[in-house]
């Protein structure tokens, strides 16, 4: 099975390299999940062949500890799981669980809270941003525009930034949104108007680029990927009007493209498909993009097709030549990424997915706290089984690591335990 995996992350003593890998061999991932959609950001888990059954003698619950509200997704490494959470409407935390009990650990705590628009109020002000971390240093971004970094086994804090105050940004109207990106010893986040390239040791700023000046448009919702495009490797950005290719070492753009939106709503992570990128917004399209590279100057970027599909916030699933995208609609659809064509879709199921996959099945938690195992084939959608997992509404990205699954509700974190 052709599994394109990228963004490595020096993570410790494990072998997370940066650069992307094809064809990798089962079990070669790290037993982590450091950060936004796993150790590559694809939502892949090296988590062995799982069990055709959700129910309770398959998916046991280990324990259940209630949290305060918030739309981040868990980060797990070690013996640590790493939750945050917006408390009384006046602070923010982090805190560090045990694996094995879910005793608390440490936590670390700033103050900040905001309301976002009136129109999305009753999606609430929480934190959203997923920390990252590579096994010594947590990275994790407030609603206020603002990023600490703590040290993970004791949760003391290295170092704090208030983006406003460093770049006169405005405070984004949604909070800061976008799960930061850790690359060797450098972060990359969307914040403070435009996207930012940080020393992880010290905080320093090392560039900053694609600056917006409208409060709106400096709230981008997307998480950054690294891809190596034509030999080419370079950040993937998606700000809230673009799909952009952006250079490593200085910030500049290597190639861009307008993505028709409503409300600058590109949400989702991109997608890289044979030397391709893939994305899809609110109020747009579906569409796959091809670049022809230049040494000298700008590439230059083209429809490879587009499709009518229109995707929100749940970041697509790959496997082989096939993407198992959730539209605004409520549907899964799967797309034949060589012509754009829709193989099939299904009935209407929840309004958010998050999804993860061992590359054989795909395991998705909607918003109303349902799990859905489901077989993923070209030829039709095949629902192996479901389950309620929570009672409370479900908005963080699932997890999982050594056949534990992570279920960051909204007012609280479950653990089951897939045997």
């Amino acid at each position: 099975m052709d599994r394109r995996y990228f963004n490595r992350l020096a993570f410790g003593g494990l072998a997370f390299t940066s650069q992307p890998r094809f064809g990798f061999a089962e079990g070669n991932l790290p037993e982590a999940w450091p950060g936004w959609r796993g150790p590559e950001r694809t939502a892949y888990t090296a988590s062995r062949a799982w069990p055709s059954k959700l129910d309770a003698d398959h998916l046991k619950l280990q324990w259940d500890i209630p949290l305060d509200r918030s739309y981040s997704g868990p980060v797990v490494v070690g013996n640590h799981v790493i939750a945050t959470e917006s408390r009384n409407k006046t602070e923010e935390r982090v805190i560090a669980l045990d694996r094995s009990s879910g005793q608390q650990q440490w936590e670390a705590k700033w103050t900040g809270s905001m309301s976002v628009p009136f129109f999305a109020a009753s999606n609430g002000s929480w934190i959203r941003s997923t920390p990252v971390t590579d096994g010594t240093r947590l990275f994790a971004g407030g609603m206020c525009d603002n990023l600490v970094c703590l040290d993970v086994e004791t949760g003391k804090q290295n170092y704090a930034i208030d983006f406003k105050e460093r770049f006169g940004s405005p405070l984004p109207s949604f909070g800061q949104v976008c799960s930061p990106l850790l690359d060797h010893d450098r972060l990359y986040i969307q914040s403070g108007g435009g996207f930012l390239c940080l020393d992880a040791s010290t905080g320093e700023t090392v560039w900053r680029s694609l600056v917006e000046e409208d409060a709106m448009m400096g709230s981008a919702f997307s998480s950054p990927i690294i891809a190596t495009l034509h030999d080419k490797r370079q950040l993937i950005v998606q700000t809230r009007s673009d799909l952009c290719g952006v250079e490593l070492a200085t910030g500049q753009p290597l190639w861009r493209k307008k993505i028709e939106t409503f409300r600058g709503m590109n949400v989702l992570t991109p997608t890289i498909w044979k030397d391709c990128v893939f994305t899809s917004s609110y109020g747009g399209k579906s569409l796959l993009v091809e670049f022809e590279p230049s040494e000298s100057g700008t590439w230059k970027v083209r429809d490879r097709w587009t499709s009518k599909a229109e995707a929100y916030m749940s970041s697509p699933i790959l496997i082989d030549d096939h993407l198992y995208v959730h539209l605004r609609n409520q549907r899964l659809v799967c797309l034949d990424l060589a012509t754009g064509a829709e193989r099939w879709r299904s009935r209407p199921y929840g309004k958010y997915w998050s999804m993860i996959t061992n590359g054989q099945q795909i395991l998705a938690l909607d918003e109303q706290g349902k799990l859905l195992l489901i077989q993923p084939k070209p030829e039709a959608f095949e629902l192996i089984d479901e389950r309620v997992v929570s009672r409370n509404e479900c908005w963080a990205h699932l997890a999982m690591v050594d056949q534990q699954v992570f279920v960051r509700h909204l007012l609280g974190l479950s653990v089951f335990q897939w045997t």
